[in-house]
């Protein structure tokens, strides 16, 4: 029986879940239901052998600040997955088609973004690593954290049910969505999202906690969520671990008061951390002593312009730049061509030119320099932009970049 690719209906979600499961592993538990909810089933695809599921593709409806802090409708890509037995047909392709299509048919998305299990599959359709994300286990035994200026008039208070101030996160959450790129606005359900904590994988850790920073007012300024995981060596030295899942803060004193919380907690000299911004300033609060945290990087958010034009428009420059790319996109050819970037500060305009190119390179790098987490200048020299009019890739390089590293807060 041939494949059919079709828009999802909301009666096949289990079973079209299920063979997202059994692609990745998985069995069901209570992020399921979640699942569900957050699933937009009129931008979301299913390739059906009969009456199983064989390839499935998600469309999530974001939005995500771009730097100049606008937030900007973006496209998620989600779910993507093709069976084993049918690999090597173009069900992945004709997925990638039909939503990309969908996307530009629709005009309100100049972006689609993604995370990926496996990232060197989507390079060939035009999304390029924009963010990264730092990991470390702080040896919290050897390593002291300075406190912060003021942190002393911060008082802390644990909730044991971090949903019971879910709204006041949400309120700091929100607040840190426009100062830095990457950053997602979350719509209604994805609040929830941070709080899943299924007891089948917690791996021996206790129950999600959390606590909350205020100032001498009573105003909540800061959270952490995080659990705890015991454990004792044949000497009975405690080798216990702090999981850190995730923490926002308004101001210094707050955040500096949440790290010295977590790293001095009783019998736990381990501080796991995963999934931070790569310039999270605790790295500055421990001295020397950063070998001790054994820091390292992993890839976070992949991005593409879908529309060249809008997207370059979104954002703003860390300097004036006038430069004409040259772009190529041969899986949506309707960005190829030169564009002229013109823009600063306060603004931007994308038009197309038959002025001569100053820059060549793909959708891809492009993608990957948009948030200003990698240098144009950095794609240079590995090959990736060639630079056709002196000068040009220096100012356009500084132009791209941003002070703040762009970080996506989690997954989707």
């Amino acid at each position: 029986m041939a494949t059919e690719l079709r828009v999802l209906r909301r009666e096949e979600w289990d079973s079209w879940h299920d063979g997202i499961l059994r692609a990745f592993g998985a069995v069901r538990d209570k992020e399921r239901e979640l699942d569900r909810e957050l699933t937009e089933t009129d931008r979301s695809l299913g390739a059906w052998d009969g009456d199983r599921v064989v390839g499935s593709a998600a469309l999530l409806s974001f939005r995500m600040t771009v730097p100049g802090g606008a937030l900007v409708p973006s496209a998620g890509l989600s779910m993507v997955h093709v069976a084993a037995t049918h690999r090597r047909r173009g069900i992945l392709r004709s997925m990638m088609r039909r939503q990309l299509d969908g996307i530009r048919e629709a005009g309100v998305e100049p972006l689609s973004v993604l995370t990926a299990s496996e990232p060197h599959i989507y390079g060939r359709f035009g999304y390029g690593m924009a963010t990264r994300e730092l990991h470390a286990d702080v040896d919290t035994g050897r390593v002291t954290f300075a406190p912060a200026p003021g942190s002393e008039r911060i008082r802390l208070r644990v909730a044991d049910d971090p949903a019971s101030v879910l709204d006041e996160c949400e309120a700091v959450y929100a607040r840190r969505v426009p100062e830095r790129a990457g950053m997602l606005q979350r719509a209604p359900g994805w609040e929830r999202r941070p709080l899943l904590d299924v007891p089948e994988k917690r791996n021996g850790a206790t129950p999600l906690a959390c606590v909350l920073a205020e100032d001498e007012h009573g105003e909540v300024r800061g959270y952490a969520r995080y659990s705890l995981r015991n454990a004792w060596d044949e000497n009975d030295v405690p080798r216990g671990s702090v999981l850190l899942r995730d923490l926002e803060a308004l101001d210094t004193a707050s955040y500096g008061a949440l790290w010295e919380f977590l790293s001095g907690i009783d019998l736990m000299p381990v501080l796991r951390v995963r999934g931070r911004p790569v310039d999270d300033a605790w790295l500055h609060m421990t001295g020397d002593s950063v070998r001790l945290c054994r820091p390292r990087w992993r890839d976070g958010l992949f991005l593409r312009p879908v529309e060249v034009r809008a997207a370059l428009a979104a954002r703003t420059y860390s300097a004036p730049v006038d430069v004409v790319l040259e772009v190529e996109d041969a899986f949506c050819p309707w960005n190829e061509g030169r564009w002229r970037l013109s823009g600063d500060g306060t603004g931007a305009t994308c038009e197309r030119t038959d002025d001569a190119a100053e820059l060549a390179l793909s959708v891809r790098e492009l993608g990957a320099v948009y948030l200003g987490g990698t240098a144009l200048r950095t794609l240079a020299s590995a090959g990736r932009v060639r630079e056709l009019r002196k000068g040009a890739l220096g100012a356009a390089s500084h132009a791209f970049s941003t002070d703040v590293a762009p970080w996506l807060p989690h997954g989707f």
